[in-house]
């Protein structure tokens, strides 16, 4: 009995004196600090019926799809990643199909989104209206808007980033972008 009371003592002691491995914790991925610009505008105008501020740090490129018309182009935010993809088109007795297929476009990102608001834009001293779909959560597109002055002009945006949707790390970017967009359209003038 003293024998088999020490084999176990033993054992116990030998058992609970070996050293288990470290349980290993990763660390949770970190997010990059972002330095963001002074906010400084340009106005942008070229042979399109359009012009309207922009940030000195974004650049203007043309779209190169082989269907592209010649007021497509992208507003490029280069320190975040980001496009506004414009396009215009001349109306011709067709504002309520461009109107529908701009909400249609804003919708099909309401699958994955948390919210999508409408807000109207109305600026009747210089005939710019339209409606700005301000979508959150982890969606493609974050913004999107169009404008037109209801009888000869329809422009058409949306906000992109290069990088996988992930609004936890993203949100503070889209909301420094929006005021930039924002300020775009407060901008907004239609040439005569």
């Amino acid at each position: 009995m003293k024998k088999l009371f020490l084999l176990i003592s033993f054992l116990f002691l030998f058992f609970s004196c070996i050293e288990e491995d470290e349980v290993f914790t990763p660390k949770p991925k970190a997010f990059m600090r972002i330095d963001f610009p002074e906010k400084k505008y340009v106005k942008y105008d070229s042979t399109c019926p359009f012009s309207f501020d922009i940030p000195k740090y974004a650049a203007i490129t043309f779209d190169q799809n082989a269907n592209h018309e010649p007021c497509w182009f992208n507003v490029s935010y280069l320190p975040f990643h980001a496009q506004l993809h414009v396009s215009y088109k001349s109306l011709n007795n067709n504002l309520r199909n461009m109107v529908e297929d701009s909400r249609e476009l804003a919708i099909k990102h309401q699958i994955k989104a948390s919210g999508l608001d409408q807000i109207e834009i109305k600026r009747d001293s210089a005939k710019v209206y339209g409606l700005i779909y301000d979508i959150s959560g982890n969606t493609a597109s974050s913004m999107q808007f169009f404008l037109t002055d209801s009888s000869n002009h329809f422009l058409r945006a949306s906000l992109y980033f290069n990088v996988a949707p992930n609004i936890d790390s993203l949100q503070i970017v889209v909301d420094y972008l929006k005021k930039d967009i924002h300020q775009m359209i407060k901008s907004f003038e239609w040439k005569k």
